[in-house]
């Protein structure tokens, strides 16, 4: 009797499961804890294994793009049996979690394909100084998984006076011959990266880092070569400029290190010798620059090269007068030769003393004329 009972049961069993798992006579149908799928639709082969000729029946709905749902199992098995599949060996799962894959296009990703369309089209630069602006705000975008292909545009438009775009891309499908066909409008604009001002800056103000930072604004608000951050600090404004504006190569200029009328030291230097003096600038001058400055002892008009703030070096060869001669001796020496001697009080006379007048010019000539010229040869001396 208790023979024929288990003979009875098993042969239930048998009826109960898929044909394959019948005629293999292995594993029984087996619940699957995790679940993915790729299509809109849940199958009987997704959820358990071993399901035999019962794989391909669809039992549930899928859960959106890139989304997971968790169905209890007590719910599953219901479905399942009333599929006609049951016997299914489900262990100690609680729920089954059910994963939808999908394909996600970043907004990030959209707006360079649209960039990328565009580059160097219709008068735009480069797609990474294209800026995108979608319609109708386009998020992150979820595909169906199967849509693996890359996007293609195949048809653009653009009208440069708007900046208004419309383009569509089409995407193929590892699923279905025809591809996945997408279109985007909005506008796109070419922007370079300049340096912006961070408050109000006068002409005579040096620009420090805190006074710039970098932004990307429309190339047509940036008429000219944008400055660099690099290029800013340091520099000088042409002319006073608010918070708020872009600056250009043409804004900027070096420090004045000299102003016009202001009191500065003149150094005159040569080898050998090193002497500074008050004087006053005639006029302004940034590093570097050459200008002309009054020494206020001699009241000699000199010319010199901004060297350091309220600092003006003269050289000796840029004067006249006794460093003349100098020079022509020194520029044809020989490599063997020795220097001729510098005439030191010359130099000093020539920075400090004042000009003579005309008039004393020429008493000093006529003083000359009456002194009479001494004799070179001497008498003999006496020998004892």
């Amino acid at each position: 009797m208790i023979r024929t009972t288990i003979a009875t049961i098993s042969a239930l069993l048998l009826l109960a499961l898929p044909a394959e798992a019948a005629d293999d006579g292995i594993a029984a149908p087996t619940l699957r804890a995790n679940v993915t799928v790729t299509s809109d639709v849940v199958r009987v082969g997704d959820l358990i294994d071993n399901a035999g000729s019962a794989a391909l029946i669809p039992v549930y709905r899928s859960p959106d793009l890139g989304t997971t749902g968790a169905l209890p199992v007590a719910q599953v098995l219901s479905v399942l049996r009333a599929k006609q599949v049951i016997g299914v060996m489900t262990g100690d799962i609680k729920e089954v979690q059910v994963t939808r894959l999908a394909r996600t296009l970043a907004n990030k990703d959209l707006e360079n394909a649209v960039a990328s369309a565009l580059e160097r089209r219709f008068g735009l630069g480069d797609a990474a100084n294209i800026t995108v602006s979608f319609d109708r705000g386009v998020s992150d975008m979820r595909l169906d998984a199967s849509n693996t292909g890359a996007l293609q545009p195949v048809a653009t438009r653009y009208d440069a006076r708007s900046g208004r775009f419309d383009i569509a891309f089409e995407i193929n499908n590892d699923n279905n011959p025809t591809p996945t066909k997408l279109r985007f409008t909005g506008s796109a604009i070419e922007t370079v990266e300049v340096a912006v001002l961070t408050r109000d800056i006068d002409r005579s103000d040096m620009l420090k880092a805190s006074d710039i930072s970098l932004e990307r604004r429309p190339k047509a608000e940036v008429t000219g070569e944008p400055a660099s951050r690099d290029r800013t600090v340091g520099m000088q404004l042409r002319r006073p400029m608010r918070a708020g504006t872009p600056i250009r190569v043409a804004d900027i200029v070096k420090p004045d290190f000299v102003q016009r009328d202001q009191s500065v030291t003149i150094i005159y230097q040569v080898p050998g010798l090193y002497l500074t003096t008050r004087g006053k600038a005639i006029e302004s001058g940034a590093e570097g620059d050459t200008v002309s400055v009054l020494n206020l002892q001699s009241k000699r008009t000199l010319t010199g090269v901004v060297t350091g703030r309220g600092q003006v070096t003269v050289e000796g060869a840029s004067q006249s007068a006794p460093m003349a001669p100098a020079v022509e001796q020194t520029s044809s020496l020989k490599r063997d030769e020795a220097p001729a001697p510098v005439d030191t009080a010359a130099l000093v006379r020539n920075l400090v003393q004042a000009p003579a007048s005309p008039a004393q010019a020429a008493q000093a000539q006529v003083a000359q004329a009456q002194i009479p010229q001494a004799r070179v040869s001497q008498a003999p001396a006496k020998s004892e």
